[in-house]
């Protein structure tokens, strides 16, 4: 579903004032349907897509994120049973789409979860190459994506290619505000009678991302297009926005996405840029660490340059806005 965003003016509410609501782990009570207690059910891949979905729903919705804690690899999670029964019993399923939680796109093809009750926000975000990722991705099994040879289509995670588009797309603020959008005029065709609540909690969110994007604006005459470094590119949405460039060796990136080792001479390109004096601030996905990109951390506080930690799922006791804007304000604390 594509929906134009709101330009929203006027009063905006702040990250901290929404607070995630009915959102429970992977194996919670998945039972609740929009025909049970008046609630829509929703799965959702993640904690993050649970957060935004919960913002949205608030108590007219009962949501289960499959992923909610920080030592589940989306990549490589590999369903459960009660993750299966979830699924079966969703009244709507919210995935990141690109290939980034394939396991969700199988078990919402295993369960026949109509395509209308399947928010895709790889889809929805329109970012450069999201329609050509998954005009590619149509017509292909998972089985094809395996066997396929996309050496020249970039980086993949797992073996699954995502080509060049980059599939973490909720760092991307803009895309979010879009997903809520599309949120909120699919929960209202679930539920009528709540439709000008789910709009108008929709909107308040747009509102917290418009307070991330006029902070993100004001930062970037400051970053001027300096470069970072990252040893995964998940917030490279964010670094865009703030007006910062991601000057990472595309050699280490790909390695580092396809879980293969780091060629020495292209771990010591990365280390001799953390090192070299040029780059603000370097990122680092904790989550997904390794020896080599341990080393590369090492270096880089060593060397004193600042480390910013980026993570692909919530931390705890933050919604996705409160999330988004502590990022925000890290990267803002660095280049002051």
């Amino acid at each position: 579903m594509r929906r134009t965003p709101a330009r929203l003016a006027g009063t905006v509410l702040a990250a901290a004032a929404l607070v995630l609501t009915g959102c429970s782990g992977g194996g919670g009570d998945a039972s609740g349907g929009s025909g049970d207690g008046g609630t829509v059910n929703v799965v959702a891949s993640t904690d993050v897509y649970g957060s935004i979905l919960s913002s949205v729903g608030g108590d007219k919705v009962e949501v289960t994120a499959l992923i909610d804690r920080p030592s589940q690899d989306p990549h490589s999670y590999e369903a459960t049973a009660r993750d299966r029964l979830a699924v079966s019993k969703a009244d709507l399923v919210v995935l990141n789409g690109g290939g980034y939680d394939s396991f969700m796109e199988k078990l919402a093809a295993d369960e026949g979860v109509p395509e209308d009750d399947i928010l895709n926000a790889v889809e929805i975000s329109g970012l450069e190459g999201s329609e050509a990722d998954h005009s590619e991705e149509e017509g292909h099994s998972e089985e094809d994506h395996a066997e396929e040879d996309h050496a020249d289509a970039g980086h993949s995670h797992e073996g699954h290619s995502h080509g060049s588009f980059n599939e973490h797309v909720w760092y991307s603020p803009e895309a979010m505000g879009l997903l809520a959008e599309a949120a909120a005029e699919r929960l209202a065709e679930l539920d009528p009678d709540a439709a000008e609540t789910f709009r108008s909690n929709a909107a308040d969110f747009n509102a917290g991302i418009e307070d991330i994007n006029a902070a993100l604006a004001a930062m970037r005459p400051v970053a001027d297009g300096r470069d970072v470094a990252l040893t995964e590119p998940v917030p490279d949405y964010l670094v865009e926005e703030a007006g910062l460039h991601n000057a990472t060796p595309s050699d280490f990136t790909e390695a580092v996405e396809e879980g293969a080792d780091v060629p020495p001479q292209v771990l010591k390109e990365m280390q001799d840029l953390v090192t070299g004096g040029s780059i603000v601030f370097l990122g680092y996905n904790e989550q997904t660490s390794t020896p080599q990109t341990e080393a590369v951390r090492e270096a880089a506080l060593a060397e004193g340059v600042p480390v910013l930690d980026f993570s692909e799922t919530l931390p705890e006791g933050q919604d996705y806005l409160q999330w988004m804007a502590a990022n925000t304000g890290a990267i803002e604390g660095v280049l002051q």
